[in-house]
């Protein structure tokens, strides 16, 4: 598949996150986790990073975090190895929701404080700077209304507020998100996207979204790149076509029918008599409502 990158921001001397040719393949594992992994994200930009379970995203997040060293390839975060931003707190992380947060006898306010008091010692109270970020970070990601409950008491999407907060009161560079739409609804994924957009709006702060949601990237990114080990295409969000769909999940089917071949269009556009069958009969009844691959505009994938 050719590339069809569009470059919304001009390119800086430094970028924010860069990989150059990664790869990473896991002890006694047979293939690759990912490879030959090149891209660069501007300061400033939204980039989303989509594909299916299997496709690699956990190992890019990693390595991008320093957690782990590429096999291969190099990967600079402003310029430093991952550990080192990461270290300087250049890097802000909001990983997949986990469960254990929400047992802490803690209020959202003093979840989204942790970085600030994370090296104080027990008696020390935050300094200004530090008090005055926590607060903005409850502002900006809409956390000041429920700000006193507890967190093991607000919803969904509260939470992935919360945790947005807590990433931000660090005050990093670069912001990176684990899949953070899993367990919201349509309404607050598009509330979620809609608070990511102000953030980075008001911060000028750079955003790494990864994950298998089309609604979440297209949503909220200025660029997507569609991951299957490795890059398949780098397009802005409207670049999503069909076609570009069907080959970042093909693996999907594969796993299914065997190796396919993956054609898809739009319904109107199928010329196939066996997807458009006929519905003129000797007889008068009631038809059934039309399914989504047969309602015009939808989209069709067929070997």
């Amino acid at each position: 598949m050719t590339d069809a990158a569009t470059q919304p921001l001009a390119p800086a001397a430094t970028a924010a996150l860069e990989f150059d040719r990664v790869c990473y393949t896991y002890e006694q594992a047979a293939n690759p986790a990912i490879r030959d992994i090149t891209f660069r994200v501007e300061p400033g930009e939204r980039l989303g990073i989509l594909g299916p379970n299997g496709a690699g995203k956990t190992t890019l997040v990693r390595i991008a975090l320093g957690l782990i060293a590429p096999t291969s390839g190099s990967v600079r975060v402003f310029g430093e190895l991952p550990a080192q931003a990461r270290a300087q707190r250049w890097i802000g992380y909001l990983p997949q929701r986990s469960r254990a947060e929400l047992a802490f006898p803690l209020s959202v306010r003093q979840v989204v404080a942790m970085p600030a008091t994370a090296r104080l010692a027990p008696w020390k109270r935050p300094s200004p700077e530090g008090r005055a970020a926590v607060e903005r970070a409850l502002h900006l990601t809409g956390c000041e209304e429920f700000a006193a409950s507890p967190i093991g008491r607000i919803s969904g999407g509260q939470f992935q507020r919360t945790m947005i907060a807590r990433a931000l009161a660090a005050q990093p560079r670069i912001l990176i998100l684990d899949e953070p739409t899993i367990g919201i609804d349509v309404t607050g994924q598009q509330r979620f996207a809609e608070m990511l957009s102000h953030v980075q709006a008001e911060l000028g702060i750079t955003v790494v979204v990864v994950t298998h949601d089309l609604r979440t990237v297209a949503a909220g990114c200025d660029r997507v790149a569609c991951l299957h080990r490795s890059l398949h295409a780098h397009v802005s969000p409207e670049g999503l076509t069909p076609a570009v769909l069907a080959e970042v999940f093909r693996h999907e089917v594969e796993g299914i029918f065997g190796d396919v071949h993956i054609d898809a269009h739009r319904a109107t556009e199928c010329r196939d008599p066996a997807h458009h069958p006929d519905h003129t009969h000797p007889h008068d009844h009631a038809h059934a409502p039309r399914t989504a691959d047969q309602s015009e505009g939808g989209t069709r994938a067929h070997d």
